[in-house]
């Protein structure tokens, strides 16, 4: 495969992404006609996987995108904190899912497992499971790594989280000082090979907060596909959250600066 061909592969891979508190409906909506407009001018490149919104603009992106192969992502449960009552993130994640979202993703609970309460902490992302897997949306659990920051603790958090159920493993808000890493990665990866081996299941990758330029993202592939194979290289397994990504990605295969989202 060649540089090229990868390239467009991640394009495919990503969750584009806005989550400030200056979002609005019509910001939202101008970012759903930019994919548009953009895959009619460029129709040899796959569309995102998926726009990625607070939960309350689900439905803008629905009733806008090109097509249902553009997925609605939403965060949820107390984002980007985790802090709150159990019963609320539910509920959250209900609402989030009755706007529209076909993804959600939420945060593991650090107050929990920070202190050693694993068992709350998975407890927790397996009623938000429930909820999801009873609408049939995927569920994306935020490890928060930069706050983890130890191989041992970034494993542990990974193991806990697919056994409770996630979908897919995600290293970071984008909230905290320190977001992805390929250190972090790495051992996330490694961690999903690990419960494959174990359990015959796949959960997917998904690598965000400041992956922002080509090369970042050839070196998450790369990491990726030697971790875990070319099987685990597609959307259905592998991500990106973004918000800048898009413009490098695209201003690297067609080899001239491109400023389009």
């Amino acid at each position: 495969m060649t540089k090229t061909e990868v390239l467009k592969k991640c394009f495919g891979f990503m969750d584009l992404t806005t989550l400030r508190p200056e979002d609005t409906v019509d910001g939202v909506k101008a970012l759903v006609d930019k994919v548009t407009e953009f895959h009619k001018m460029y129709p040899s490149y796959p569309l995102p996987a998926s726009i990625c919104v607070y939960p309350n603009f689900a439905h803008v992106v629905k009733e806008n995108r090109v097509s249902p192969e553009l997925h609605v992502t939403t965060v949820a449960g107390c984002f980007p904190s985790s802090q709150s009552f159990l019963e609320v993130k539910k509920i959250e994640v209900e609402m989030a899912i009755a706007d529209g979202a076909d993804e959600v993703d939420i945060v593991l609970a650090l107050n929990a497992f920070l202190a050693g309460d694993d068992k709350t902490a998975g407890e927790e992302i397996s009623e938000i499971k429930k909820i999801c897997e009873k609408h049939n949306v995927v569920l994306k659990v935020i490890l928060e790594t930069g706050i983890l920051k130890t191989d041992e603790l970034i494993h542990r958090a990974s193991m806990l989280a697919m056994e409770a159920g996630a979908d897919f493993i995600k290293t970071s808000t984008g909230k905290v000082s320190v977001n992805a890493t390929p250190e972090a990665a790495t051992v996330m990866c490694k961690a999903i090979k690990e419960y494959y081996e174990k359990t015959g299941r796949k959960v997917g990758f998904k690598a965000a907060g400041g992956v922002s330029n080509a090369d970042e993202a050839l070196q998450y592939y790369e990491i990726g596909q030697s971790i875990l194979g070319d099987e685990w290289m597609n959307k259905e397994l592998f991500r990106f959250g973004v918000s800048r990504l898009g413009n490098s990605l695209v201003s690297a295969i067609e080899n001239t600066e491109v400023k389009f989202f």
